[in-house]
């Protein structure tokens, strides 16, 4: 890309698109194209055809997304299935039929089989069965991938697909419900700290492992690779350290000055017991993440207090 290239990036209100944008206009591209979803709902391929007639992106970001937390995920399957594979769909379709240059996809570390080997290379892909509470969401981001592949193999279209870990960061979803854990956590200890309560009641026995990448480490990669790889297989991005969710809950109420106690309720599922992904193939392209979990805790607390994000708020 060239600062002036004609750069649509797909779902720029979100976690993920908004840290793009802010990282592209941070490097000096000045081109970027962003509509709302009210003016070009991108589940119906007729106003995805007009996006793309009216704006000839040469460089797409694909960070439109249905995403949620493991409730959300386990509870509103045909949701995220529909609305991810229509997105999807239509969105690489239109890029190679209006001659777009590239065309980056986001994809999730759920797409991995739920006991594959850790750390998760890219070869772990289809070789065991998924995590059941996200299959929807997963076969969807999958088909994204093999949609990617097939376009690439049969019309020499120049798609690549990133894997990424967990994220958090500025604009996240604090849904008391729906959200993910990390933003979850914050919200829950920000709200026990205010008002006082005694303790908080945490999901599990604390003892499953995660890997956290904050967003705007991943929209540097996303530049980084749009820039650098060309290649047919996915390619994981994460920090390649993980840490458990009792570790987790920790810093997050030390970061947030919660001084009640901790407590965990074991009646409910941990999920994945381990799920850390190999990075070694973007270490060795020459990007490796810059942001430590605590730092990136406080940015996104900060976040947080400063945008005055309401108690209950709907999905």
């Amino acid at each position: 890309m060239d600062k002036n290239s004609v750069i649509y990036v797909a779902g720029h209100n979100g976690l993920v698109g908004s840290a793009i944008v802010r990282e592209l206009t941070e490097q000096g591209y000045n081109n970027i194209i962003t509509v709302s979803s009210r003016e070009y709902d991108l589940r119906i391929q007729k106003r995805v055809h007009e996006l793309f007639y009216n704006f000839r992106p040469e460089y797409v970001f694909l960070a439109a997304a249905k995403v949620g937390g493991i409730l959300a995920n386990s509870t509103k399957k045909a949701n995220f299935i529909y609305d991810n594979l229509m997105i999807q769909t239509n969105i690489i379709d239109k890029a190679y039929q209006y001659g777009a240059k590239k065309l980056l996809f986001l994809g999730s570390s759920c797409i991995y089989p739920k006991l594959a080997h850790v750390p998760i290379t890219e070869s772990a892909l289809l070789t065991g069965a998924l995590e059941p509470t996200n299959d929807a969401y997963a076969i969807a981001k999958i088909a994204g991938i093999k949609m990617c592949q097939a376009y690439r193999q049969q019309y020499n279209f120049n798609a690549i697909s990133l894997m990424p870990t967990n994220l958090y960061g500025p604009n996240d979803n604090f849904h008391e419900t729906y959200s993910h854990v990390l933003p979850a956590l914050i919200r829950r200890f920000h709200i026990a700290k205010i008002t006082d309560q005694k303790e908080v009641v945490c999901w599990g026995d604390g003892s499953p492992m995660r890997e956290f990448l904050h967003v705007d480490d991943l929209a540097k990669a996303c530049i980084f690779l749009m820039n650098k790889y060309n290649e047919h297989e996915i390619i994981n991005v994460g920090t390649g350290i993980d840490v458990s969710i009792k570790e987790l809950a920790e810093t997050i109420a030390d970061v947030v000055g919660y001084q009640g106690k901790i407590r965990w309720d074991v009646s409910k599922p941990n999920g994945t017991m381990r799920k850390v992904l190999n990075v070694d193939k973007i270490n060795a392209l020459g990007w490796k993440a810059e942001t430590t979990l605590r730092e990136g805790i406080q940015l996104t607390y900060e976040w947080y207090k400063s945008n005055k994000i309401p108690l209950h708020r709907s999905l």
